[in-house]
């Protein structure tokens, strides 16, 4: 495994080692003690989710007010665009945000921390993201903010095309009036 760092420190990429020959490939996409020992980090994943999203969906930007979940993000059909918004108001990178794509074929995760807004575009004909999560989904506690918020200023890489939204993450939050982690 290889971790890769991104702008902000706290966001990571991860490579695992792919072993591959003409019958196809193995990689171990988790190893919790691999991933302590390479990141530091020593979250506990309580729930798997999985969805499938058409090109041009956008998907975000999600986070918990309370009860934040920590994502480690995968794709194991298609390609996304993944995107990490630090909404930790304390922090030195508050309001900035970091994306990379992650795909079946470079089979790159990142591990988002709790704090953190979270969303992606699918940018293949199909996509198909699995990630594992720190906490329980709380709907009770579910926020999200505007895609295209001029303030965090995320450059999408939609190539022109308009990004297919639901209802949730049209009606999202202006980054100025939504909740943020204040501690």
């Amino acid at each position: 495994m290889n971790i890769l760092p991104t702008e902000i420190p706290d966001v990571l990429i991860v490579e695992p080692k792919v072993f591959s020959d003409a019958r196809g490939f193995f990689f171990e996409s988790f190893n919790r003690q691999a991933f302590a020992e390479k990141t530091g980090v020593t979250a506990e994943f309580v729930q798997d989710n999985h969805s499938r999203s058409a090109q041009n969906i956008l998907r975000g930007l999600h986070y918990q007010i309370q009860q934040p979940q920590g994502k480690l993000v995968r794709v194991v059909v298609g390609e996304i665009f993944d995107v990490a918004v630090d909404i930790r108001k304390n922090s030195p990178t508050f309001s900035k945000w970091v994306g990379c794509r992650l795909s079946a074929e470079n089979c790159r995760q990142l591990w988002i921390p709790p704090g953190f807004a979270h969303g992606f575009l699918a940018v293949s004909e199909v996509a198909e993201v699995l990630y594992k999560t720190t906490e329980y989904y709380a709907p009770q506690y579910d926020r999200c903010i505007l895609w295209d918020d001029p303030d965090i200023g995320i450059d999408w890489p939609l190539n022109g095309a308009s990004p297919i939204l639901s209802a949730k993450d049209q009606a999202g939050k202006a980054f100025k009036t939504a909740e943020v982690f204040e501690h």
